[in-house]
């Protein structure tokens, strides 16, 4: 996958046109709303030491065991008011991730980002209505900014259970300790990407929530219908730039609804934030010899900030200092277990030709070490060593085959 020149062009526009603040550009106050402008440029690498499968083929193949891309380039308006309306209306060019509908794979140019109306009963931010595409309320990680992952890429459970932005309607309520969010939701906004209605509801608690010093508890539940009444998970091996995937359930029909119930725990102490989250899917199947299909995943994640400085929290999620010394920036290392078991069935041999009995999607283990900085207010450079542990069951060799890649990734990050 190459660099577009006229993303890449237009990123390096935006970064020299933007002036050095960490906050959004300031437009005008239209209509008695205050406009301003967002924007977030995220420019990647990853090189790959292949086991068995080629990482970046065939789509990707160039020759190389590496690839590099814009991951993102997106431009985001919004506005407060009129009285206690915000809104928000986002874009992305760049190239998405390929997805596949009733058997076709389709590679996008563009995706849309938040794209929303709320309103806060009595001005207060914790008790709204909103109307529009928005993130779904199910995972931490998917929740929080994504220019402060702590990480390159999300952790493998996150990218296949988090559901992330669907047009529909969401009520929250809560305090600085609490917060209650349902929501019900369809299709998203961006053509021929994921579809399906359904309804999600998430509840966090933070018994302990004072400046560096956080405990953090959720609870977060999914249903929605499927497109054509077929399901595939499958994922990436914590690299977003591979073009293959290591564990695959494949098609499975005749699924009537998927449900996913996900547990979060975070805590802050200093310097130091150690967060996890689990997460479970059943797909309720229809039709004769059509058993439920279970999957299920955790994740396990460490950051340390060298430099000392503390994260906040607000709505239920982490929020990323800046830098304590703007010169020098704030320095972090952080390392990540993660676990994705797409298997629900077993091998039969008997003595006869092996066969299925179920889905054999695989199983994949991801250990991650990485370092961040965060210079002054608007970059961010991040660093990461992924090894990869997967098997999975080949219909060729009728067998399970194991796959222990490595991935050396890294980030470049421009935003305002």
């Amino acid at each position: 996958m190459k660099l577009s020149p006229t993303l890449l062009g237009s990123a390096l526009l935006l970064a020299l046109a933007a002036p050095a603040a960490h906050a959004e550009i300031a437009i005008d106050v239209i209509g008695g709303s205050e406009m301003s402008l967002e924007g977030l440029v995220q420019a990647d690498g990853n090189w790959f030491h292949n086991d068995v499968q080629d990482l970046n083929g065939p789509i990707g193949a160039n020759g190389d065991n590496s690839e590099f891309s814009i991951r993102r380039a997106e431009l985001v308006l919004k506005g407060k008011g009129p009285g206690n309306f915000e809104w928000v209306a986002g874009y992305d060019p760049s190239v998405l991730k390929e997805v596949t509908i009733r058997g076709t794979t389709i590679r996008s140019t563009g995706r849309f980002l938040d794209n929303n109306i709320k309103y806060k009963f009595a001005g207060n931010a914790n008790n709204y209505l909103q109307v529009g595409q928005f993130k779904q309320p199910n995972s931490l990680e998917e929740l929080s900014s994504t220019k402060n992952n702590d990480f390159v890429s999300k952790a493998a459970v996150t990218n296949t259970y988090g559901i992330s932005r669907r047009l529909g309607v969401a009520y929250g309520m809560g305090d600085n300790d609490w917060s209650i969010t349902a929501s019900a939701f369809g299709r998203e906004l961006t053509r021929n990407q994921a579809h399906g209605s359904g309804y999600g509801a998430r509840g966090t608690w933070a018994p302990i929530n004072e400046s560096g010093n956080v405990l953090h508890f959720g609870l977060s539940y999914l249903g929605y219908d499927t497109d054509d009444d077929t399901l595939r998970l499958r994922a990436r091996p914590d690299a977003d730039l591979t073009t293959v995937r290591l564990i695959d359930s494949g098609a499975i029909t005749n699924v009537d609804s998927v449900g996913v119930a996900g547990a979060e725990a975070m805590w802050i102490t200093g310097p130091f934030k150690l967060q996890s989250e689990f997460f479970q899917e059943n797909a309720k199947r229809i039709g004769n010899n059509a058993n439920d299909y279970k999957s299920d995943g955790w994740y396990v994640s460490g950051v340390w900030n060298i430099t000392g400085e503390t994260w906040g929290y607000k709505a239920g999620v982490p929020t990323t200092p800046l830098p304590n010394a703007p010169a020098s920036g704030m320095w972090q290392l952080a390392v990540r277990y993660d676990t994705l078991d797409l298997n629900d069935g077993h091998l039969v041999s008997n003595g006869t030709t092996p066969f299925v009995d179920g889905v054999l999607g695989g199983k994949m283990d991801v250990w991650t070490i990485g370092a961040n900085w965060y210079w002054r207010s608007n970059f961010k450079f991040a660093l990461d060593y992924a090894k990869v542990e997967s098997t999975r069951y080949n219909s060729a060799t009728r067998g399970l085959v194991d796959d222990n890649p490595s991935i050396i990734e890294a980030r470049a990050q421009f935003y305002w």
